[in-house]
């Protein structure tokens, strides 16, 4: 029984310490309140995902609406302009259809799409992302709403 417990105290502290312990490359969750999103938006879904592998890394995901813009490509475009407005520089996003920002001074790396391009990465197993995130994409889909996918990760560890 000792065994189990001690295993299971290893195994908690593997985890944790995947996002945000001393070993990892990303030394903690980035903060969402630093990327500046254009006015009417708001977050609808919100997840975090840590991989401990060889590449470890934190992340958050998100999914933001904005009912001022008609269509997602239309928020997706502007919210481009803002981001580069603000000294963020274009980068690779991960995918195709995905595109990709870093913060002044790199310390922030930021991959967004439109709600239909990340829904069809999704499919096609281009890309993994939590239930809650296809979830609030999809609905958006469906309700009409123009949504962006946001991925937020330290700048030090990503690609």
């Amino acid at each position: 029984m000792r065994v189990t417990g001690a295993l299971a105290t290893l195994a908690l502290t593997l985890v944790l310490s995947a996002c945000g312990g001393s070993g990892s490359k990303s030394q903690h969750l980035p903060e969402v309140a630093h990327v500046p999103l254009v006015r009417g938006a708001h977050v609808v879904a919100r997840s975090q995902q840590c991989d401990p592998g060889a590449n470890a890394y934190c992340a958050i995901q998100l999914v933001v609406l904005n009912r001022n813009y008609r269509t997602s490509n239309d928020f997706l475009l502007s919210e481009r302009h803002f981001l580069h407005s603000h000294g963020w520089t274009g980068a690779n996003g991960d995918v195709g259809p995905e595109s990709a920002a870093d913060s002044p001074g790199h310390k922030l790396h930021l991959t967004y799409a439109a709600a239909g391009d990340e829904l069809s990465s999704l499919e096609f197993h281009w890309i993994q992302r939590p239930w809650p995130i296809w979830s609030a994409l999809s609905n958006s889909i469906w309700d009409q709403t123009p949504a962006l996918s946001l991925m937020l990760e330290d700048g030090n560890g990503s690609t």
